[in-house]
């Protein structure tokens, strides 16, 4: 199957991803119209003339799964062809991209209702309530019925940076919900948009090939499901440290400062990028200052452009520094992270002995598993040297994100991106990295919720039915791979 426009100036093997990964995107935009994270009242899918639709959950499952399979299938297929012997530019690479991701930016959001606690979000600070003290219950109106009932009555983790992008949308958008989702995704791809613009020139500077950084930095379905389709905030988040990561490695260290800061304003985790200014500009006071005096130079300049940035674009906002006593939020719901859910087997078993000590079994193993990504990161940042700051901040991200108290697929992101433009190329990391995008891939549903047995099994039968057509697909397998495993698979 060849589409000449579509796969112009893309070799065989990635033209035929290209349009395998296309049929997956539209099928699984097309089923998010029956099985996504429509909204409750029945807004959007009716603005699109669809809303019958909603009534054939089952079939959209189907159609879903089955488009998700061949779009992993897709991205897998051209990761070898990027890593073989005649590999897309990423100019071809990004047309890749634009193909994969236009039917889910058209489409209702996919795997996650977040997208509804950020408008109810801006709209709150709209309103002049305070978002650090009371979740959306406060606001009440329409927009409280989209949001999460466990999210309803919890203050947001999220910076002022963030909030004030949420407050214009809905601002512009006002009560209409179809128009606010579709804001807050255009918020969303400017973060991707800064992520393609920055990430090759950061994974040059690297030594790494930016075709090979894009293929598993911004073209996986990770960012596909998660940054484009649902539309989260760690798009924002990331696309601010990358350009921050890559302003530091040209030497723009207070551009660098200013725009991390602005990232870990969006989401926390990203301050550990400011370790990496502050090391790379002690590096270049070096020859006129002695080591220690640079160290202590670097870091107060570090502090101070940081400082300054917090402050100025909280006095801004208007919302406060509440965003501080709140970032313990996102574990206040039921999660599946690592420690979290050894706590919760902890507390059953000490429940069913009759222990004291079962109320205090979730708490411990969160500290646990902090300690433990604390000691990770330490390690990373001692073997920096060999390793390189961008690649340590990767491993360091990677670590808070699966040992932390709070896990969802998108947080994989954190890391996987700093090591798509830092990891050696025929390392193991990056295989790894991309099996785990694999399966995180389906760790989530599409409307959001916990799946019943049936829609398991409506998913299953989807994705097999693509098992054919992957197969199909195959067709002429490059000379430059044919019978070899390249170095980084």
């Amino acid at each position: 199957m060849k589409v000449p426009f579509l796969s112009r100036g893309l070799g065989g093997e990635a033209g035929r991803c290209l349009v395998l990964g296309l049929a997956g995107s539209v099928a699984l935009a097309g089923g998010g119209l029956a099985a996504g994270a429509l909204p409750v009242r029945d807004t959007l899918a009716p603005a699109l003339g669809l809303g019958e639709l909603r009534q054939y959950q089952s079939l959209g499952l189907v159609c879903a799964y089955f488009g998700l399979a061949l779009l992993a299938a897709a991205w897998w297929r051209l990761g070898r062809a990027v890593h073989g012997g005649e590999p897309p530019s990423p100019r071809g690479l990004l047309l890749v991209l634009a193909a994969w991701a236009l039917p889910l930016v058209a489409m209702p959001p996919l795997f996650s209702r977040d997208v509804y606690s950020y408008l109810a979000q801006g709209a709150m600070v709209t309103a002049g309530l305070d978002v650090y003290d009371a979740g959306p219950s406060e606001l009440g109106g329409p927009l409280l019925a989209e949001v999460p009932a466990i999210w309803q009555h919890t203050p947001t983790p999220y910076g002022p940076a963030f909030l004030s992008l949420a407050a214009g949308v809905s601002r512009f958008s006002a009560s209409d919900v179809p128009l606010g989702v579709f804001g807050m995704r255009a918020v969303a791809l400017a973060g991707v948009v800064l992520l393609i613009g920055c990430l090759p020139r950061l994974a040059r500077a690297c030594g790494v090939d930016p075709a090979a950084a894009l293929w598993l930095g911004v073209l996986n379905p990770l960012v596909l499901l998660h940054l484009v389709s649902g539309a989260h905030n760690d798009a924002v988040m990331l696309g601010l440290l990358i350009a921050g990561l890559t302003a530091a490695a040209a030497s723009r260290f207070t551009l660098a400062a200013v725009a991390i800061t602005l990232a870990c304003l969006v989401k926390a985790p990203a301050a550990l990028g400011l370790v990496v200014v502050v090391w790379l500009w002690q590096r270049s006071l070096r020859p006129a200052l002695s080591r220690p005096v640079a160290t202590l130079r670097a870091l107060a300049l570090t502090a101070g452009i940081g400082a300054a940035t917090t402050a100025l674009v909280t006095a801004v906002t208007g919302t406060g520094f509440g965003w501080v006593r709140s970032l313990t939020t996102p574990i206040s719901a039921h999660n599946w992270s690592l420690s979290s859910t050894v706590g919760r087997i902890t507390r059953n078993l000490l429940e069913s002995v009759g222990s004291d000590l079962a109320a205090s079994a979730i708490p411990a193993w969160r500290w646990i598993g902090l300690v433990a990504a604390a000691v990770a990161t330490l390690l990373a940042w001692h073997h920096r040297r060999r390793l390189g700051l961008v690649y340590a901040l990767g491993l360091s991200l990677t670590a808070l994100a699966l040992l932390g108290p709070a896990l969802r697929p998108w947080y994989l992101l954190w890391g996987l991106v700093p090591i798509a433009a830092a990891a050696p190329p025929d390392g193991r990391v990056r295989r790894w990295t991309a099996l785990a995008c694999l399966a995180l891939t389906v760790t989530v549903f599409p409307n959001g919720f916990t799946p019943s047995a049936d829609e398991l099994a409506a998913a299953l039968t989807g994705a097999l039915l693509a098992v054919p057509i992957v197969f199909l697909s195959t067709g002429d397998v490059a000379p430059a791979y044919r019978g070899t495993e390249p170095a980084a698979w």
